[in-house]
């Protein structure tokens, strides 16, 4: 008799469908709880099948039981997933960062996200880290690779994690003023939103005034703009009035503006807790 051919084992699970009507959920929420959460298949393998397992099940049914009982869906998710990594270990994120391992780092800040929230990652966490390296700098330590692969993998962790916010009915536009690469105190600010559930436009680094009133004339209604500034050689007020002119509402962040005399009456965010104040209501996680 021949030999069988041999073939790679197939993955064994069932798809997003199956595991919906079991648990009589939605797909939309488990891919979001997913995304989310990360409660289910890792979403680390593009272009292959997502299979849930029974130990995934398991933890979504956990969750589930949480959730009649009263809970919110962060803190079931958090209970139901086990214990959450060590709060605000400063030391293991930079040893990491250190490693220049973007995936363990990106794993790491994840964890953090999605047990803590977006907030008290980054103000207990990431912020003492990039502290840590700056002083590391000025000590004459050449790290300034560890603080962009810090930098884009906080960016990154936040794509993965981020909430699905509901539509927000004045328009909101974040964008660096032109010549400002420094993005990430605005990404920090679009994912922290999105958690309160407040939708954003994010525009990104370097975008030109002309840009803006392009933007500002696509989108209907009268919209807030968020302009943000890391030095003062950015802090463009051209881009404020023509924002104003526009008939925006304009928000200043940064420490560009600090020393900077603004034309018209745009608000002055002092911190991301100040930001979350002026554009989203509190809520209670």
């Amino acid at each position: 008799m021949r030999d069988r051919p041999t073939t790679a084992a197939e993955p064994i699970g069932f798809p997003v469908g199956a595991v919906a009507e079991r648990l009589g959920i939605p797909t939309a929420t488990l891919r979001s709880w997913n995304r989310r959460y990360g409660i289910g298949p890792r979403q680390d393998r593009p272009g292959r099948h997502r299979l849930y397992d029974e130990a995934d099940i398991a933890v979504l049914t956990r969750m589930l039981e949480l959730i009649d009982a009263g809970s919110t869906p962060a803190r079931a998710a958090a209970v139901a997933r086990g214990p959450a990594p060590a709060f605000a270990d400063v030391a293991a994120l930079l040893d990491t960062a250190f490693t220049l391992e973007s995936g363990a780092l990106c794993d790491l800040l994840e964890q953090h996200l999605r047990a803590h929230g977006v907030v008290e990652t980054w103000d207990r966490l990431c912020r003492p880290a990039f502290a840590a390296i700056v002083d590391r700098q000025l000590g004459g330590e050449g790290c300034v690779d560890v603080e962009h692969a810090l930098s884009w993998s906080i960016i990154t962790a936040l794509h993965r994690t981020a909430a699905a916010p509901a539509a927000r009915r004045a328009p909101l536009v974040l964008a660096c003023t032109s010549g400002e690469s420094h993005s990430l105190p605005l990404e920090v600010l679009r994912a922290a939103l999105a958690e309160r559930g407040v939708s954003a436009r994010m525009l990104g680094p370097d975008v030109p005034t002309f840009a803006l009133v392009d933007t500002l004339a696509r989108i209907p209604g009268h919209a807030t703009v968020v302009l943000w500034s890391q030095q003062e050689a950015t802090a463009l007020t051209s881009a404020v009035r023509a924002c104003a002119a526009a008939n925006a509402q304009v928000c200043v962040g940064g420490p560009g503006w600090d020393t900077v005399l603004l034309p018209g009456s745009p608000r002055r965010l002092t911190g991301l807790g100040d930001a979350l104040d002026c554009l989203a209501p509190p809520v209670t996680r």
